[in-house]
């Protein structure tokens, strides 16, 4: 039994984000646990905290790390690695792996495999489909599984669920909250020549046009509302998206991306080229805009990465054949300290979008505060420190980020997952010990 005033890990004189309010205090970890709070204490490893910041554990809910099935992209390993070099402390991943994860073998697999490889807490997705739409109740019940995701669009197999009967039959077969990605497919497939005929992603977000984004929508919370199920809308893009969900926020909670905060068209996609193409697609000023007043009223609920790596080779393919997606998990807080320092939200409303939020969202247990008896999951931040994003020091083997050049002001300067330090000022340190992530 350890000694009262004893404990493993002491951070401290850092300005402790509690669920109070800042204060600078002292915070003591034993066993993977907070377990006290400003009181004096000594341990083993004491950090010397003074003029950081100190947060709960930063949960990064919506990541693809490609495996099984395309580890040339990326890999749990280094997804979580790189997670932990940005001050992430706990993922969940998709289900658009290869195999599909839609079985509970495809569940118990990665879990497997993040057993061995992760270094940070983990959560996986089940796909919902017409094939698995009656086993749903119980896959998502399963240790290891975050919740069920459903792809309007922008998917393939048996992953893509575009008809009213399917998206019914899966919103009726479950109880916890479904993570969606709303897109019209029948539109996207119509307007497709768009893309086509300009042969140049500045026509992306023509193509899939605001349209596309508020159809699907609409259909699924209406389909929602009918069915009594909780809905989470992943990565909203569009002003005439928020104006709409702002009266169904009852039953829908909403997230954004710093992609979709940070960089606007047609700028970024003169500038990128198609590493700035992703669905839905970034968009103008005048939805940016709309993003952050839906930041600022409370419209939205979490921040997530979307990092959904695909090669440069495979980047460069003539557009439209080129992939969607981009690296993001390891600069998902870099980015939001930056617009904290810009003043574009407060640190308070950062912590409750990545940290405090999604734990409140899908019932983590123990996660996403800074209170005795919580996990020992914390992210230490130097809001001072000026760095340039840079592509030689991304985890990732696609080795690449569309804010590669960027300088931000903000940088995680620690990461402690369960009580341990596994990131120190741009260093991972000892072997991946990441744990599966609990749900109430």
């Amino acid at each position: 039994m350890k000694p009262r005033n004893r404990s493993t890990l002491l951070i401290k004189g850092a300005t402790v984000m509690l669920p109070s309010g800042p204060a600078e205090t002292d915070v003591a970890c034993h066993e993977g646990r907070i377990v006290a709070i400003g009181e004096s204490l000594s341990a083993e490893t004491e950090i010397d905290a003074r003029g950081l910041h100190l947060l709960p554990g930063v949960v990064d809910s919506q990541v693809h790390f490609r495996e099984p099935g395309m580890t040339h992209k990326e890999t749990l390993e280094a997804g979580t690695r790189g997670a932990v070099l940005g001050g992430v402390t706990s993922v969940f991943e998709m289900p658009n792996t290869q195999p599909l994860t839609l079985r509970q073998e495809d569940l118990q697999a990665k879990i497997a495999i993040a057993e061995q490889d992760a270094w940070c807490n983990y959560a996986f997705y089940i796909g919902g489909a017409a094939a698995n739409a009656e086993q749903l109740p119980r896959l998502e019940r399963l240790p290891g599984c975050c919740g069920v995701k459903i792809f309007m669009g922008s998917s393939f197999g048996d992953l893509l669920a575009d008809s009213d009967n399917v998206l019914r039959s899966i919103l009726r077969h479950g109880q916890r909250r479904v993570a969606i990605h709303a897109e019209d497919e029948a539109r996207l497939r119509a307007r497709r020549h768009i893309a086509e005929d300009a042969a140049h992603p500045r026509a992306h977000p023509l193509w899939r046009d605001e349209d596309s984004g508020l159809l699907a929508t609409r259909r699924i919370v209406s389909l929602a509302n009918e069915t009594g199920r909780p809905l989470h809308l992943l990565h909203i893009s569009t002003a005439e998206e928020m104006a709409f969900l702002q009266h169904h926020k009852s039953r829908v909670s909403v997230e954004v991306l710093p992609q979709h905060l940070t960089l606007t068209a047609p700028q970024c996609y003169e500038r990128l080229g198609t590493l700035a193409q992703m669905n839905p697609p970034i968009r103008d000023s005048r939805h940016q805009q709309a993003l952050w007043k839906a930041v600022t009223n409370g419209i939205v609920d979490v921040i997530g990465s979307d990092h959904a790596p695909h090669t440069r080779d495979e980047k460069q393919r003539p557009y439209p054949d080129s992939p969607s997606g981009m690296t993001g998990t390891q600069t998902l807080l870099p980015l939001m300290l930056n617009h904290v320092n810009e003043g574009k939200l407060t640190l308070t409303r950062l912590v409750d979008l990545v940290c405090a939020g999604p734990a409140r969202l899908f019932g983590m247990a123990g996660k996403g505060r800074i209170s005795v008896g919580y996990d020992a999951d914390l992210t230490l931040v130097d809001l001072k420190k000026r760095q340039a994003v840079d592509d030689r020091k991304l985890a990732s083997p696609s080795g690449w980020s569309a804010f590669d050049g960027m300088m931000l002001q903000g940088w995680p300067s620690a990461t402690i997952v369960g009580g341990r330090i596994v990131m120190a000022e741009e260093e991972v340190i000892g072997s991946p010990a990441g744990q599966a992530i609990q749900f109430l």
